[in-house]
């Protein structure tokens, strides 16, 4: 199909005006008009997965970080990014962008994370959006059963693809935990909207020291941290099932977090 034709698909289930104002989402580069039959899905528009899409023929690269948050007078191929687009338009591929309008779409990003890290039954948003309160960023629900924190980290990390660092929890590990609030990406400032919300535990990534320790002091809710990119890649597999129908599409498994390796401390 032509690619205005599928980013029109795309944008009518992550419709473009519920980003963020500082967001910077949509078509980055492409013809609107040229043929697409092959797409890979990757959460970052990094030098690797250009060059795992234009190795393997894909004519369009979708990414859930944008390539430019910030304006830019120059894309000058001096520079990663200027290099990015210059590869893409030489190739004739396409780069497009969903990021804080597929955080807050229902389903989206959150909901993809609590699936993969074992909830089953309904969700709602931990903040929900003022204009519509089914789609919202974050979202809580429940295990089929109460699990210590200790199985529900080890269930979490099984979940989600590996990464250097793992998942870690903050907390008692033999606590029991049952309503799961979950939010992929950088999630911190939504700490005391899920303790106020009743969960008992609360995934996300970029945790600081500060706000856990602040956190564990102001009630038993536990913390989970995982990789950031780790907790928004199972959204690719959404986003994959909702566009074969029309276009082949294959997911990127390469592991673009920015930490690459850990090394346990020796006493």
């Amino acid at each position: 199909m032509r690619l205005s034709e599928l980013i029109q698909m795309i944008e009518g289930r992550f419709e473009p005006v519920w980003a963020e104002s500082w967001d910077a989402v949509g078509l980055v580069c492409g013809d609107p008009d040229a043929e697409i039959s092959s797409v890979l899905l990757a959460v970052d528009p990094v030098a690797e997965v250009i060059d795992e899409a234009l190795t393997g023929g894909a004519e369009l690269v979708i990414t859930h970080h944008p390539l430019f948050l910030r304006g830019v007078n120059s894309v000058a191929a001096t520079t990663p990014k200027g290099r990015t687009v210059h590869r893409m338009i030489r190739a004739g591929a396409a780069l497009y962008t969903a990021h804080t309008n597929a955080d807050v779409a229902a389903p989206g990003v959150s909901d993809a994370l609590a699936r993969a890290v074992g909830l089953t039954g309904p969700l709602r948003p931990l903040r929900p959006s003022q204009d519509d309160p089914r789609r919202g960023l974050g979202r809580i629900g429940e295990l089929d059963r109460a699990v210590p924190l200790r199985e529900f980290t080890a269930r979490a990390a099984a979940g989600l693809p590996k990464t250097s660092w793992g998942v870690r929890a903050a907390g008692d590990p033999e606590r029991p935990v049952r309503t799961v609030a979950v939010c992929g990406g950088a999630g911190d400032s939504l700490i005391e909207t899920a303790r106020a919300a009743g969960a008992d535990v609360y995934l996300t990534s970029d945790l600081r020291h500060h706000p856990v320790s602040e956190s564990l002091a102001t009630g038993p809710m536990a913390l989970v941290d995982a990789a950031h990119w780790a907790t928004e890649w199972p959204w690719l597999v959404d986003l994959s099932a909702f566009l074969d129908p029309v276009v082949k599409t294959r997911i990127s498994t390469l592991v673009t977090d920015a930490w690459s390796h850990a090394v346990e401390g020796v006493q």
